[in-house]
């Protein structure tokens, strides 16, 4: 069994598309992403600016799911994740290997990150471990289902990243 993350890049929009299917459970409901033009902002010209930062993740070489943050205005401070893992991937802890990555990735541009998820007990769970809080008074009635959603928002802690990379001397390869 093999799992890998990728960053999300310009070229694989596709990838941020075909997930938000998931993040919104369009594939529960029996719609399309076609039905929800409104959605489309989570993924139109995806990665095309700085202010757009995802991952990927494979299992066994097969898309397991993703996450991605985007600031939606120039005004925004606060970028917007979306995150989705397809159905026969989910509890086998890929979600939290995916989010733990994207949390260290986004401290390095970004001081919060909000997130809209369904006011489903396993929802807020999960990301309440993640240091998530619920935001009084941000309730509103999803237009995909009709479900009620709340906002949650992460407070970052300003960290360097360091990948497994750092520190490679390419003049030492051969030695």
């Amino acid at each position: 069994m093999q799992t890998e993350l990728y960053f999300l890049r310009s070229s694989e929009q596709k990838i941020a598309s075909d997930m938000l299917h998931y993040a919104y459970g369009l594939d529960k409901i029996g719609k399309t992403l076609t039905e929800f033009p409104e959605l489309e902002i989570y993924t139109k010209h995806y990665g095309h600016t700085s202010r757009d930062l995802g991952i990927y993740i494979l299992k066994d070489y097969k898309l397991a799911g993703a996450a991605w943050i985007r600031l939606l205005r120039f005004e925004d401070t606060v970028p917007v994740l979306t995150m989705a893992i397809k159905p026969g991937f989910r509890s086998q802890g890929l979600g939290s290997m995916l989010l733990e990555q994207l949390l260290l990735e986004a401290a390095a541009k970004f001081e919060q990150i909000s997130v809209t998820t369904l006011k489903d007990s396993n929802t807020i769970k999960f990301y309440k471990r993640f240091g998530f809080v619920e935001q009084q008074g941000s309730e509103e009635t999803s237009a995909v289902n009709g479900q009620e959603t709340i906002i949650m928002i992460k407070e970052l802690e300003k960290k360097e990243v360091v990948r497994p990379t750092d520190g490679y001397d390419a003049s030492k390869w051969m030695d």
